[in-house]
């Protein structure tokens, strides 16, 4: 294609990225020299763009067939990694497949096979077995978040799958810990090895902040007050406190979302859209997001519970202070709490400060168009630009999806944008239009 970005600086000047860290460029030269590489690597350090670009650079522009696979533990992951793909716009086609939609939608999507795929191994292993996946062009695999995956019972489809891959030339595996064991039916012989697993993150800080009560909720109100007006994670262990917590946001008139294994995929998914538009600043979590999900820079994470294992401390941490940003990870502490031995007696933070918490400008619609209509991110601008006569500041994030898209509009403008394009044209499609 004659637009295709072909150089690693127009892909990073494509996604805004300055230059690659030390861990990205080493494993991007192990990658392309070595058929079996391990990359080891703190979460948020970069790995997801470190095995993509030497990975779409080796795939034939020619080839009608699945050439590379990407293996991973979970739904939002998968969609992270499709959408990065996407951004670097080399015009080579991706898909990703996973559990909680459509394999109707997926079978639809695979007519023409990508060149790289994405997906979780249950739904994976289903599509080969079924006959949608032809394997035998495969020549590259990457299992990222490996331990991951092993963790949530995906052992037997990751055999299976690997098994399938006669002509497998290159494995790359990732992980975010140190001294996982690789399963033997991997098949990884002499591995090149890039750890960077002791690299501190330097613009990490943590600090505790005291709770004179078990009940933590006032303390986390005055710290969020302290904190101010910036986007961060709040992590709790449970469903339940997730559930108490928010209905306690919402009493103070907080502006937050929720993201948990028990909501649909639908919910998770938009839960992260309007995050990362800033529609709200606070994510209220379980672990599962605490890797392998996209959010944008996030100013602080905090440890409402802690979790049970320092693996997954070191993870929720991973979530802010990323790249070449700052961040800050507070423990929320009551006094008489026993920490556990992975939690240090880190700084006492003193919650002498209240921000008015300032309610978002933005607001999340829907529109029931998307890629495979041949709508694209300029048509959805130049429709509220030139149709609905809206000024630059007004317009902020538009997501486009196979099938729909999402665009943050500024609240004042978001009835009207809704009366006056839902039921119309956007490009040969009529769509509707709603606020999320």
């Amino acid at each position: 294609m004659a637009n295709e970005v072909r150089t690693t600086q127009e892909i990073l000047a494509k996604l805004k990225i300055e230059n690659l860290n030390p861990m990205q460029e080493e494993a991007g030269i192990a990658i392309v020299e070595s058929p079996n590489v391990v990359l080891i690597s703190q979460t948020g350090s970069g790995k997801t763009l470190a095995f993509l670009l030497p990975i779409m650079a080796a795939l034939d522009e020619g080839h009608d067939k699945i050439q590379a696979l990407i293996l991973v533990p979970s739904r939002e992951l998968a969609i992270q990694i499709e959408q990065v793909a996407r951004n670097m716009g080399t015009g080579r086609k991706i898909n990703a497949v996973y559990g909680g939609r459509s394999s109707a939608k997926d079978r639809m999507e695979l007519t023409q096979m990508p060149s790289l795929l994405v997906g979780t191994p249950g739904r994976i292993a289903d599509h080969i077995r079924r006959g949608f996946i032809d394997t035998s062009t495969i020549h590259t695999l990457v299992l990222d978040e490996f331990d991951k995956s092993l963790e949530v019972g995906f052992e037997e489809e990751m055999r299976e799958i690997v098994g399938s891959l006669t002509g497998l030339q290159k494995r790359v595996l990732t992980s975010a810990t140190q001294g996982v064991d690789i399963p033997n039916f991997v098949g990884l012989r002499d591995a090149q090895w890039v750890d960077y697993s002791d690299q501190t993150v330097e613009r990490l800080e943590i600090k505790r902040v005291l709770s004179p009560q078990r009940d933590k909720l006032s303390t986390l109100a005055q710290l969020l007050q302290h904190i101010g007006n910036k986007r961060g994670i709040i992590f709790c262990n449970f469903k339940d406190s997730i559930q108490r917590v928010s209905e306690f946001l919402d009493e103070k008139k907080i502006s937050h979302g929720s993201f948990y294994g028990g909501l649909e995929q639908r919910d998770r998914e938009r839960a992260l859209i309007k995050f990362r538009n800033e529609t709200y600043n606070v994510l209220l979590a379980t672990d599962l997001a605490a890797r392998g999900i996209d959010v944008p820079e996030i100013e602080y994470i905090i440890h409402y519970h802690l979790p049970h294992r320092e693996e997954e401390f070191i993870h929720r941490n991973g979530r802010t202070a990323r790249m070449h940003h700052g961040g800050t990870a507070y423990v929320l502490h009551w006094t008489k709490e026993e920490l556990p031995d992975f939690v240090q007696q880190y700084e006492v933070e003193e919650l002498n400060k209240s921000t008015h918490l300032k309610q978002s400008e933005w607001c999340t619609l829907f529109i029931s168009g998307g890629r495979k209509d041949k709508i694209s991110k300029g048509d959805i601008a130049g429709l509220f630009y030139k149709q609905g006569n809206i000024q630059k500041d007004e317009l902020g994030m538009i997501e486009l999806k196979n099938d729909c898209a999402f665009v943050s509009v500024k609240k004042t403008i978001a009835s009207d944008m809704v009366h006056k394009f839902n039921n119309t044209r956007l490009k040969k499609k009529k769509v509707r239009v709603r606020e999320v």
